[in-house]
């Protein structure tokens, strides 16, 4: 598989804080890699750098062939290219499901009003949230909010699709819900760079798990070697806190 998105010597510091420390990363197209880590070890600002919401200070980010991380890029046009899904869901409270689903499509991609209701409609009869494209928010779950989210993030038909610990925010009986759409997600050929606390999920939906800590990958491996047979000492570590 060729590589979609290539990170090299990707580092970024706050103040004296250096968060990611020499990332090189290859992800191919319609590749699932999950990020796993304790908390602080850089995986979201990984993702952020990647979707150009942090500049990065050194290093190289290459989208499908062109270097996104070059100063002179249209951020905009870039992010058209990828969806991202944060932790909240971020959705808009005044405006209805469709609303939200179609915003940033209409607004900042340029999609025309009906082309992004159609689009947006059907994503959400896909996911079983059709019957709910008039409501608002506050009349859905969290779980059927953060589904809506993810539609929103694929209205664009983006190359590559981030997800940042899109269930931290959910409660325990809401998470399956959503795990089982980045499935299906994953079933269509999406490529998705997730960063995931749910280690059972990225043992089953992963095509590799990469463990990052202190703004380094340590290892990245399948998800079965990775789990069963760590071989760096830090990776056993962090495993080994999860078991207990």
């Amino acid at each position: 598989m060729s590589a979609l998105l290539q990170l090299t010597g990707i580092r970024k510091s706050f103040g004296d804080h250096e968060v990611l420390a020499g990332i090189d990363l290859d992800v191919s197209a319609h590749e699932v890699v999950a990020l796993v880590g304790a908390s602080g070890s850089g995986k979201s600002t990984l993702l952020r750098c990647i979707n150009l919401l942090e500049r990065i200070d050194d290093g190289r980010i290459v989208l499908d062939g062109e270097d996104i991380s070059d100063p002179r890029v249209d951020a905009d046009r870039v992010r058209a290219r990828i969806g991202v899904v944060f932790q909240q869901y971020n959705l808009f409270p005044h405006l209805r499901v469709i609303d939200n689903v179609t915003l940033a499509a209409r607004y900042v991609h340029g999609f025309s009003k009906a082309d992004a209701t159609a689009k947006g409609l059907e994503l959400l009869e896909r996911i079983g949230l059709g019957r709910k494209a008039h409501e608002y928010p506050d009349r859905l779950s969290g779980g059927q909010q953060q589904r809506v989210a993810i539609v929103r993030s694929l209205v664009t038909d983006p190359a590559l699709l981030l997800l940042d610990e899109i269930t931290s925010a959910l409660d325990p009986e809401l998470v399956g819900e959503v795990l089982d759409l980045v499935g299906s997600l994953r079933a269509q050929g999406t490529t998705i760079l997730m960063a995931t606390h749910e280690m059972a999920f990225a043992r089953e939906i992963a095509d590799r798990v990469v463990f990052l800590d202190a703004g380094e990958i340590i290892e990245a491996a399948a998800p079965e070697a990775f789990f069963d047979h760590p071989q760096h000492e830090r990776t056993q570590r962090f495993l080994a806190r999860l078991r207990r």
